[in-house]
Order: C-alpha cells, then structure tokens, then sequence
C-alpha cells in the first residue's frame, strides 16, 4: 500500500512538473505579436492585408481533409524517411573568410564566409524542431560544432518563423555569444524581442528593402510561403535573401514553392556566385510552399546562380519521402541542366571557386 502511494505521488509530482512547464514555457516558443510602430510598419506593406501577409502568387496549402491520408501514410515507410548508419560530420578548419565559401550545418543552417565577413543563417541547433522538448520531429545527426564554436559573426539572417528556422534557444544563445545583428523579415522581430534581443540588434525588411551591414548588403526578396508559431498564421513576413559584398553574391531561398519571382530576383540582383536552395520536405499535399528538387534547379537557373547548394534536408524528418531522395534527385537533375552543384557532408566548408565534386556520400546510408 505504501508503495502504491508513493507511485502515485511521483506520478503525480511528475504530471505537475509536465502542467507547470505547459503553462510557464511552452508559451515563450510562440514569441510575441507585433504592436505599436512595428504593426504600424507591418500594415503599410504591400504584402499585408486583411490582418495578415499575402503571396504574390497564392498557395495551396494542407487542408483538413486531406490530413487522414497524410497520417495513414506516416504509418508506412518509416525506416527509409532515416539513415541506416550516422550521418558523417565534418568539424571545419578555421579560416580568414576570405574569398566565397559555405558551410552547410544541416537543414537550412549554414554559414557564408564572403569576402572577409561571416553571415549565419536560420541558426538551429535545438535537438526538435518543436515548441516542445518532450515531442515534435528530432535531429537525425547531431550540429557538427557547438554555438559556442562559432567564429565572430557580421550578421545573422532569419528566412521565417517556423521552428526549424527560427529556434528560440538558438536564438537566446546567440545574443550571449555573438554581437552581431539580426536580419529578419516584417514581424519578426516581435518574437526576437520577446526573448530577449535588444531591439537595437533586430533589423526587419520588407520585401525588396535593402540594408548594409558590416560592408554587406542585404536585401529581403520575395517567397512563396507562409509563417505561423502556435496558433497564429501569416502574421510575420516570410523572405528568400540577397547577401552581396564588394565583389561576389549570395542567394538564399529560404522556404518556398516555385514561382515566376525568382526569374524577377535573377534580372534585378543576379548573377549570383553561389546560391543555397531548398529542396527537402516537399510533399504532393502541400505543392506551392515546399519545392521538389527539380523546381530547385530550376530556381537557381532562375535567379542566374553559379554554384548550387541544396538545403532543408537530411536533418529533420518533415515529409514523407525517403531521406535520401532529395540530394539524389537534385543531383540528377543538376546533371540535366547543367547546373554546378556541391552536395556537402554537414560542416564541409564548400569553396565557391573551387567546390568538392559530388560524390553521393548520403548513397551508403541511406
């Protein structure tokens, strides 16, 4: 008897633990809703209507019916969706940034190192990509340096708030260790703010705006997708990015579906030295936010782009095709096309000028 209730006060006690950081944590991953001069800026933009942001060309997105085939279909499957042996990790040297590379950290976090400045982009290193630690998809390696490892930063650059781009923790650590500002589109910086970024380290951009820092330029271009933290929708601004030094340029997607934008971003801000595109998570339900790996060649050739970069795979499981089919389609399409491609192990830096050659690393253990 004994026993049984000192069983039933630690479940209790744990079930208490469970409810307090509920009600305590879990709201803080939501960030903050934008007021005052911020929503002021938000509702003159072009992009903002009806209380929310548009796309300039609409997107389907999952609707409710469709969600009893999409989770009967998660049902199967599961062991192709992840690598049958760990993903190889690559610690990169340290280097002067001089010239053009990349380092791609998994997903879509990746540092570019352009003539003598470091720009770090949609940082995550959280082990989910979830509001919650408990649940919600996990990494299937681990980051291939610690935060604390990073090298001094110029900026760091926000592509959207969905949580495997914007990571609170991530986020929160980066403000200790890095001096650097952060670049986000419209709204989100109501987010940075509420944990605890300096607004005088947050700068926001709406479409096609520009800003230097550091001697970079920046400019927020267009996407075609959407934005929401827990049950809000479309209230922050979602942007594929320019980074342009004195000599060389860096084009960023971030997530998007394929739209006739991209030819628009080549012929006003291209050609581009490198481009670092997303081709991962798609899926036949969602067909306008997500790109299949084609639709990413195709975005580089769009926006005039010399060495391509795929990313937004390998690293969280979000959709349901195999793990290994994005890097395999994009490669033999690249090879149709024509197109330059590095496909690196997470942390190979990836000299723009004198990239790896594909070798199918992600083959043996896929």
């Amino acid at each position: 008897m004994a026993n049984r209730r000192r069983t039933g006060a630690l479940v209790a006690l744990g079930v208490g633990a469970a409810l307090a950081w509920v009600a305590k944590d879990l709201p803080k991953q939501f960030g903050g809703r934008a007021k005052g001069s911020r929503l002021a800026r938000m509702e003159r933009s072009p992009q903002f209507s009806d209380g929310r942001f548009h796309n300039s060309v609409p997107a389907s997105q999952v609707t409710v019916a469709s969600m009893p085939r999409i989770i009967a279909a998660s049902l199967t499957g599961r062991e192709s969706r992840h690598p049958h042996a760990p993903v190889p990790l690559v610690r990169p040297p340290a280097t002067d940034a001089a010239g053009l590379s990349v380092i791609w950290y998994g997903h879509s976090s990746a540092m570019v190192e352009i003539e003598g400045r470091r720009v770090l982009l949609d940082p995550v290193w959280s082990e989910r990509c979830s509001p919650s630690r408990l649940t919600g998809p996990r990494r299937l390696h681990q980051p291939p340096v610690a935060l604390r490892e990073l090298p001094p930063l110029d900026a760091i650059v926000i592509s959207h708030d969905h949580y495997d781009h914007l990571d609170m923790e991530s986020i929160q650590n980066l403000v200790d260790l890095q001096a650097a500002p952060f670049l986000v589109p419209l709204g989100v910086g109501a987010h940075l703010e509420s944990w605890g970024v300096p607004p005088t380290r947050i700068v926001e951009l709406d479409w096609d705006e520009r800003v230097s820092v550091a001697g970079l330029e920046f400019v927020a271009t267009p996407a075609r997708h959407f934005s929401g933290r827990g049950t809000s929708r479309d209230g922050t601004l979602w942007s594929s990015w320019v980074i342009a030094g004195p000599e060389r340029k860096v084009f960023y997607s971030g997530d998007t579906g394929y739209f006739p934008g991209f030819k628009t971003i080549g012929e006003e801000y291209g050609p581009f030295d490198v481009t670092l595109v997303q081709i991962g998570a798609y899926g036949d339900a969602w067909p306008d936010i997500h790109m299949v790996p084609e639709d990413g060649v195709a975005t580089h050739v769009d926006v005039q782009g010399g060495l391509m970069v795929p990313v937004h795979w390998c690293t969280f499981n979000l959709a349901l095709h195999d793990w290994s089919e994005p890097a395999d389609r994009v490669w033999a399409e690249a090879k149709a096309r024509d197109v330059r491609l590095a496909v690196p192990r997470p942390g190979e830096r990836v000299d723009v000028d004198a990239p790896p050659p594909v070798d199918g690393w992600w083959q043996s253990i896929a």
